[in-house]
């Protein structure tokens, strides 16, 4: 026979049990925050051994008590915390208390968001959502959305519906119903040498492969060089391919850098092709009074990538693929009788597994309208401008040194730089560079990003925690110049 307590229902021991859990889970984690490092755990093969079992699923189970202790001592101690100011290796913030909360509720009432009849008020919420998202991002009531579960998922979606709607618009073919045209092997679209690997990855899922996708040269500033775009496409077109999308990147992953998105329309429109943004980074620049200017082209793009779980501070997972004009979501809409009928739809029932790759989807509009509603526009300025003051901040300061090169001015919250080694030091930039980046994570509890720019190891600071602030930089870069 069953036990009780598997759910949460209106029996009073299931509403104990459930509050018992939550309250232990709560005292596990409040009680493992017992340093500011971002991360004190074991090493790659020592962690492997930690938590290797040879029976993930046993005769019997250990109960609830009995995996509590597990996660107190194997889980907990080894995770990377985002939310120290130690950390500032990549485009993965720490998640605001309120949106958290969220969290709990959401999972509790785990809603699935492809029909309406699973999810009401959910389903009600990602509209409003959606909507007031396109108004902050300059789209009129024509354009639409639909949450995803992140950057990579937008781009995709986003890049789908330009290449149907280049092949409905520009070639008369339906992509739905019969498929990629004989000539899809000529299609061509355009984003920067350093733009995110989705691209590419996006290209191969909608079946025209890595070729399709053409790296333009950036200028010193890492943006896409226009000019260079320009001459790319016109070669193509004598040569008979088929340029149907330009992929602009606000924010590239390294270094925060914005592609000129008002020059990239005209180039778009001069060749008939689909402007989509890559925002997923840049997207939160928009919450900032005092820099929402840099960003205030994506109005001109047909799609935009939204990513929630970055700049914004929200849990993962929590993206969206917003576009100017709603009709195009055609290409993603299939109906079934036994989900998303027609009939439904005509006495104001929203599906929205119409528009979306997903079926099953979380209820993950909850934590932006949660923390929206909860922190407004002061709010939500002071946290992004905070972010990138700190950059600037950060990248003044490296300036004046002559023992390290920056490698381009900040436009968000991203520094790339590396140290030079002393004069008469045996060991080369690029060693020094890895060695200080492994010495930090691993015996400091500073957990830093590395990358390469033109050809040479770099560090990165990627700054998305507004709880920085000059001092403690400060005390980092004394910290890794002491370790050269």
């Amino acid at each position: 026979m069953l036990k009780n307590n598997l759910f949460l229902t209106p029996a009073e021991a299931d509403k104990k049990a459930y509050v018992k859990m939550m309250e232990a889970t709560v005292d596990a984690v409040v009680s493992a925050m017992d340093h500011s490092h971002a991360y004190a755990g074991m090493g790659p093969y020592e962690l492997r051994d930690a938590v290797h079992t040879d029976e993930l699923l046993p005769e019997q189970g250990c109960g609830f008590d009995g995996i509590m202790a597990e996660i107190k001592e194997k889980i907990l101690p080894n995770l990377v915390r985002p939310m120290s100011t130690d950390y500032m290796a990549h485009l993965h913030g720490a998640a605001l208390l309120e949106s958290i909360a969220a969290e709990l509720i959401l999972s509790t009432f785990n809603q699935s968001m492809d029909s309406w009849d699973q999810a009401p008020v959910a389903t009600e919420i990602e509209v409003e959502v959606i909507r007031n998202l396109c108004k902050l991002y300059g789209y009129d009531e024509n354009g639409d959305g639909v949450f995803t579960s992140g950057g990579s998922q937008s781009n995709l979606s986003g890049l789908l519906l330009a290449r149907d709607w280049f092949c409905n618009s520009k070639l008369n073919w339906d992509v739905k119903k019969f498929g990629l045209p004989d000539n899809f092997r000529k299609f061509r679209m355009y984003s920067s040498e350093i733009a995110h690997f989705s691209m590419e990855k996006s290209t191969h899922l909608m079946g025209m492969g890595y070729e399709a996708v053409v790296k333009v040269p950036v200028d010193d500033a890492m943006r896409m060089d226009c000019a260079k775009l320009r001459e790319i496409i016109e070669a193509d077109v004598k040569n008979g391919y088929l340029p149907f999308c330009v992929a602009a990147t606000i924010g590239t992953t390294d270094f925060g850098s914005i592609d000129p998105m008002d020059e990239l329309r005209k180039i778009c429109d001069e060749y008939g092709m689909w402007l989509h943004a890559d925002a997923a980074y840049g997207s939160g620049v928009v919450m900032s009074e005092k820099y929402a200017h840099r960003v205030a082209g994506l109005a001109v793009c047909d799609s935009i990538t939204v990513d929630f779980h970055k700049m914004f501070m929200l849990p993962i997972s929590c993206s969206v693929s917003l576009i100017k004009d709603k009709a195009n979501f055609d290409a993603l809409t299939i109906h079934a009788d036994y989900l998303n009928r027609e009939e439904d739809e005509e006495d104001g029932y929203i599906n929205l597994v119409n528009k979306s790759m997903q079926t099953t989807r979380r209820f993950d509009a909850l934590k932006v309208w949660i923390s929206f509603r909860m922190r407004g526009k002061a709010g939500w300025s002071e946290l992004i401008t905070r972010c990138i003051d700190n950059a600037h901040y950060f990248y003044t300061q490296l300036k004046k040194r002559d023992d390290v090169e920056v490698i381009v001015e900040p436009e968000i919250s991203s520094v790339v730089f590396r140290l030079l080694p002393a004069a008469g030091s045996e060991e080369d930039a690029d060693t020094m560079n890895k060695r200080i980046r492994r010495k930090l994570l691993h015996h400091k509890g500073v957990v830093i990003g590395q990358t390469v720019c033109r050809g040479n190891v770099c560090l990165k600071f990627t700054l998305l925690n507004p709880l920085q602030s000059p001092e403690k930089l400060d005390e980092l870069l004394a910290l890794i110049l002491s370790l050269r």
